[in-house]
């Protein structure tokens, strides 16, 4: 059982890469806790999501939002575990609980006993219920996108979001989008508030945009087109140094008719620089051209996601 637990969530998977995907999930997990707490729920702000029907349950019944988010997740735990296989299953137990506990150490750091021995929330940021619909839309954001790429989830509605993602290229937070809007919605039944069902919709808006800002940041990709009389040189030096993948073509001058070789290559935003430094190393009067790409799929770089009935379900990634 032990043997095979292992090879479920070590099979492929160098274990120093597992280590850094959970602490960039914890690190993740954090940043999202703390914009839900402290910015959102002293507010009574509602962004969607099972965090926000924990909040609505809060200000109804009493009970501590961890505990609801907890109680709902058992459900959807269940579905991620016979969509997305047992790795992302365990990762999403992981994160649930993670924010599950951060969420009450939280609350119980900013829960004061109010002058009618009642339990109340401290608001950080006074009265400023807007700067707090913006402080935490961003922060949840962001935690949000840390964890989606470090390859977990904060269980609720991102299992969702990420089961269709996993099968169809829609965007996570667009798909979230769209899941949300029904629960801010449903909000104004209990609050009867307007004014906060409109600073929920602005909240969930600022965090879901911001989500996809951040990853699609991270994925952002560029071409290269590198016309040198060192090609082999500069190629080399990408190719062991950068690690990045050279295609050359074969072109022809129009004006001198002399043959040339044009490198071609796709590399992460955040690589350019290297590139540009290792090009102007080895031939600093190369002609280079570089322009963002609006996708690239393939080894290296995103997978490419079709809705075929063929796909196997339950297998982890």
């Amino acid at each position: 059982m032990v043997r095979k637990l292992k090879n479920i969530l070590f099979d492929g998977i160098n274990p120093w890469n597992m280590v850094k995907d959970y602490a960039q999930m914890t690190a993740g997990l954090l940043i999202y806790s703390l914009g839900y707490v402290l910015f959102l729920l002293p507010y009574k702000i509602i962004s969607g999501g099972v965090s926000g029907v924990a909040t609505l349950v809060f200000y109804s019944t009493g009970i501590h939002p961890n505990l609801t988010y907890l109680a709902i997740n058992i459900f959807l735990l269940m579905l991620a575990m016979r969509i997305m296989g047992w790795r992302y299953f365990f990762r999403t137990i992981y994160g649930t609980l993670v924010a599950t506990a951060l969420i009450g150490l939280f609350q119980g750091i900013i829960t004061d006993i109010g002058p009618d021995g009642h339990e109340q929330l401290r608001r950080i940021v006074g009265d400023q219920t807007f700067m707090a619909c913006v402080i935490g839309g961003l922060m949840e954001g962001l935690g949000l996108a840390i964890v989606f790429m470090g390859g977990g989830s904060t269980g609720g509605t991102d299992i969702i979001a990420s089961c269709v993602n996993k099968y169809w290229d829609i965007s996570l937070g667009r798909m979230m989008l769209f899941i949300d809007i029904v629960i801010v919605g449903c909000s104004y039944l209990i609050s009867q508030d307007i004014q906060l069902v409109v600073i929920g919709y602005v909240t969930m808006i600022i965090s879901m945009n911001f989500l996809d800002y951040v990853i699609n940041g991270a994925r952002q990709s560029v071409q290269f087109i590198i016309i040198s009389n060192r090609h082999e040189e500069i190629a080399l030096a990408i190719s062991e140094r950068v690690k990045r993948g050279i295609t050359i073509l074969y072109g022809e001058g129009w004006y001198s008719r002399e043959e040339r070789r044009v490198l071609l290559i796709m590399a992460r935003k955040y690589e350019s620089r290297h590139i540009f430094q290792l090009i102007r190393e080895m031939d600093p009067a190369a002609f280079v051209s570089m322009s963002n790409v609006e996708g690239v799929f393939g080894e290296g770089f995103d997978k490419i996601k079709t809705p075929s009935p063929t796909l196997p379900i339950g297998r982890g990634e």
